[in-house]
């Protein structure tokens, strides 16, 4: 292929792919006590500006139209923060994506922590369909323990004046809670509060960081640095929410949202568990039999293998130097994605709810099993207890949409059965 600046045709991908876009790296105007994603800054020459330039940021939409083989094109903005670019770089990508859309349906989906947004923002999301998630992890107490500013203050107000915003001008938005020791110990709290606050799509991200290694602390890292397959054992931080707890969590969500919400609130670990239970083609990524075909770029066109593993080790290449198809095609990547299968440990085959969890992200794979067995999930006690207590539910919703009823029935179902 000849150089991509050149504007050479990009061939297209073997199979679709994501790829979340880092346009402003790992700059961030918050210091979140759990973020994994600040220390970042170190992997990158210092002094040097954290923001995707207008030659970068015209390749990467240039080739990622291009090389998906599918009719419709989805685009996911994070961070860091993404708004710290300004509401400028965004209408600059989108009239991007109109010049190469080429007859394909483009569509954006914006990753905030809220605390930026402006009326100026509300009319641009809105004019452009963006779908919006907002960092909420509950009520200002639970919230405000986490995810703090600079200066170790608390950023509730700001981001529930943004979710204000979103609401006033009409923006499509979810809600990312993530789920640690700080709030994992009030499920049903966190849960009234996100429907207060008008979120009707939940989605509950369990915070998992190792700690690092003797190796890992003399390079700087203040985090451990995962591995694609089993690990040598190692503990967690002090802020990461613990497996039992996780499990916890979720059932005790799922129990009032099967009586009270199905239907008309969407949590994603609910409905990919019930596109398990259907045997539908994976969904989430960290349930995924196999995983790799959800990337990351950052600010300087670097092309990482996971979010969760952009690593030196995990750098498959530049957008400006190698076209996406080559990257995400990639036989590093390919061996990446098969990893996560092929290095399961023995005890996880034989579970059975393995269909449903396929041993969970890799990168949370750094515990010992029964029998000292390597390469364990740390949430596995979670997603067991989960998956096992949501079988007749879930096989009494596929039965309802094999049969042509919507899922949302076992309300009714439920509610009767009770009256009996």
């Amino acid at each position: 292929m000849s150089s991509i600046l050149s504007g050479a045709i990009v061939l297209r991908a073997n199979l679709p792919f994501h790829l979340m876009a880092k346009p402003v790296g790992p700059l961030c105007n918050l210091r979140c006590r759990y973020c994994f994603y600040l220390e970042k800054d170190a992997l990158f020459p210092p002094r040097t500006t954290r923001r995707m330039d207008d030659s970068t940021l015209e390749e990467f939409v240039r080739q990622y139209i291009e090389s998906q083989p599918g009719t419709q094109v989805d685009f996911a903005w994070q961070g860091g923060e993404p708004t710290l670019l300004g509401v400028e770089y965004f209408r600059k990508a989108v009239d991007l994506q109109r010049r190469y859309a080429n007859g394909r349906t483009i569509r954006n989906a914006l990753q905030t922590n809220g605390t930026l947004l402006d009326d100026e923002w509300g009319a641009f999301l809105s004019d452009n369909d963006f779908l919006v998630g907002v960092s909420l992890d509950g009520p200002r107490a639970l919230h405000d323990r986490s995810r703090i500013d600079p200066h170790g203050r608390g950023s509730w107000t700001a981001t529930m004046r943004g979710v204000a915003v979103l609401r006033r001008h009409k923006v499509e938005f979810n809600t990312l809670t993530c789920v640690s020791r700080a709030n994992a110990g009030e499920p049903l709290e966190v849960y009234r509060f996100l429907l207060d606050a008008g979120s009707r799509h939940l989605q509950f991200i369990p915070i998992v960081e190792r700690v690092p290694g003797a190796t890992e602390r003399e390079s700087g890292l203040s985090l451990g640095a995962p591995t694609p397959a089993a690990s040598s054992p190692a503990r967690a931080t002090e802020w990461s929410v613990d497996g039992a707890d996780w499990g916890a969590f979720l059932i005790a969500i799922f129990d009032r949202w099967v009586r009270r919400d199905a239907g008309n609130v969407q949590v994603q670990q609910f409905d990919d568990a019930l596109g398990r239970w259907l045997g539908l083609p994976d969904g989430v990524c960290v349930h995924g039999e196999t995983c790799g075909r959800a990337l990351a770029i950052e600010h300087d066109g670097s092309v990482y293998a996971c979010d969760h593993y952009v690593y030196p080790e995990y750098r498959l290449g530049n957008v400006r130097e190698a076209g996406l198809p080559r990257l995400v095609d990639d036989p590093r990547q390919i061996a990446f994605g098969l990893a996560k299968r092929d290095r399961l440990p023995d005890r996880c085959r034989s579970c059975p709810v393995k269909f449903a969890c396929h041993g969970g992200c890799p990168k949370h794979r750094f515990g010992t099993g029964p029998g000292g067995e390597p390469g364990w999930n740390h949430l596995c006690e979670g997603y067991r207890a989960f998956f096992t207590h949501v079988d007749p539910y879930m096989r009494l919703m596929a039965t309802l949409h094999r049969h042509g009823q919507p899922p949302g029935l076992i309300r009714s179902i439920l509610a009767t059965s009770r009256r009996r």
